[in-house]
């Protein structure tokens, strides 16, 4: 699999079911500023979203022209056909729960500040998947924000500088560091909420 990421603005998907997954789906199409067409003969009261383009209907083959991403939560026998017609049209189609009828996979995804992380299993485990996302969610820095800004600012003045990018990782290292020294200094030198460890307290 090769790990990519769409920018989907503005740009149309068409959304091939109107049950409960197709449901779920949507919220991140829409927050995405997808232009989204939702094809189902009967389709849920929570797909019926403001700007969301409503065909109840079944699926025809031309419903994919000018889209540049699909996703199929019907039944197999309908992903099935979405994906013949995508293929010929070299579109991808995120099959939910069907890997065979798919040719991308979406994963979990945890979104803070700025950063996005996608965990797949290939479609095999969605959710193994989940629980993995909701692990490195719990695992994240509270101060994300601030490793972002500093990145981004830290990245414009190597940028500037010409700075190598094999040299930009450590260079990093060193500015993320410095957050936290920074922090430590300002903290009251008898503050004891902060104990220190020593050696022999090093887990063996």
């Amino acid at each position: 699999m090769y790990p990519a990421f769409l920018r989907l603005t503005g740009r149309r998907v068409v959304l091939v079911g109107g049950g409960r997954v197709a449901a779920g789906k949507l919220h991140g199409l829409i927050a995405e500023g997808a232009q989204v067409t939702v094809v189902a003969p009967d389709i849920r009261p929570e797909l019926e979203q403001p700007g969301v383009v409503l065909e109840r209907r079944r699926f025809e083959e031309a419903d994919l022209d000018g889209a540049w991403y699909v996703i199929a939560a019907a039944p197999p026998e309908v992903n099935r056909q979405v994906l013949v017609a995508a293929e010929r049209r070299q579109l991808f189609v995120n099959a939910v729960d069907d890997p065979p009828h798919a040719s991308a996979y979406a994963g979990g995804v945890v979104r803070r500040d700025g950063v996005t992380i996608a965990i797949s299993t290939d479609g095999r485990a969605p959710a193994l998947a989940g629980l993995l996302r909701e692990a490195l969610d719990a695992w994240l820095p509270g101060d994300l924000d601030e490793w972002m800004s500093a990145a981004d600012e830290a990245r414009r003045s190597w940028k500037q500088d010409g700075v190598p990018m094999e040299q930009r990782r450590p260079m990093l290292l060193e500015t993320l560091n410095r957050l936290y020294e920074e922090r430590l200094r300002q903290l009251p030198s008898s503050n004891s909420r902060f104990p220190t460890t020593t050696n022999s307290q090093l887990p063996k």
